[in-house]
């Protein structure tokens, strides 16, 4: 397949607007899902490709004795200096890149139209936005994000609010969209009916059952 034909769409929400979700169906109907997150936290699993370089610029103190990284710690550690948020992110961040593309490129030599890179952190990372052709936003409100973590995850809504805050904007979330869903008051079935009609844009006409084939 010619690799330029393919479509790369960044896929990005807040914590609790629904994007695994919207993720999810745009797989059912033929797109790669790549996830930035997961390949985040394999990197600095234990012998993740991160380890080395984490172990010598934070200290062995920063690996737990599994060899993955001391999350607890290091949290700590950039609530008290922010500077080591740009140190860990420097390690992450390139080897995140490097493995992106090579799932990327597996997914085209595997016969994908779209690559969806399901980046969770794609507004404040500010490099995802030239390498992909699109950004489709999954919007929510913030008291509806918190009340659906609280339920979920057993957080409380303080906890909930301090993720929010730390992470984009809703408006900066928005100013970067090229396609938006408003995740809010829709039911399971409308969701998808919504990305169904989306998923045309896409290039994924065809509508995939979870055995592969063609509904």
């Amino acid at each position: 397949m010619n690799r330029t034909s393919v479509w790369r769409l960044g896929l990005t929400g807040g914590i609790g607007s629904g994007k695994s979700t919207v993720a999810a169906r745009l797989a059912y109907h033929g797109a790669a899902v790549i996830d930035a997150d997961t390949i985040a936290q394999s990197v600095t699993a234990s012998g993740g490709t991160a380890m080395a370089l984490i172990a010598q610029q934070f200290g062995h103190d920063f690996v737990t004795s599994t060899g993955a990284l001391d999350r607890q710690r290091m949290r700590e550690l950039i609530f008290k200096d922010k500077t080591a948020k740009l140190k860990l992110e420097s390690i992450i961040h390139p080897l995140v890149g490097q493995e992106t593309e090579r799932e990327a490129l597996k997914a085209i030599d595997q016969g994908a139209h779209c690559l969806v890179f399901d980046v969770p952190l794609l507004v404040e990372s500010g490099r995802w936005r030239s390498q992909v052709d699109r950004v489709l936003v999954v919007d929510c409100l913030s008291e509806v994000q918190i009340a659906r973590v609280v339920e979920r995850n057993q957080l409380s809504p303080e906890t909930v609010e301090g993720i929010i805050s730390a992470q984009a904007s809703r408006p900066a979330r928005l100013a970067a969209a090229d396609f938006v869903v408003f995740n809010v008051g829709l039911s399971l079935r409308a969701l998808y009916d919504h990305i169904d009609q989306l998923s045309f844009a896409f290039g994924l006409s065809s509508c995939y059952a979870p055995d592969g084939t063609v509904e």
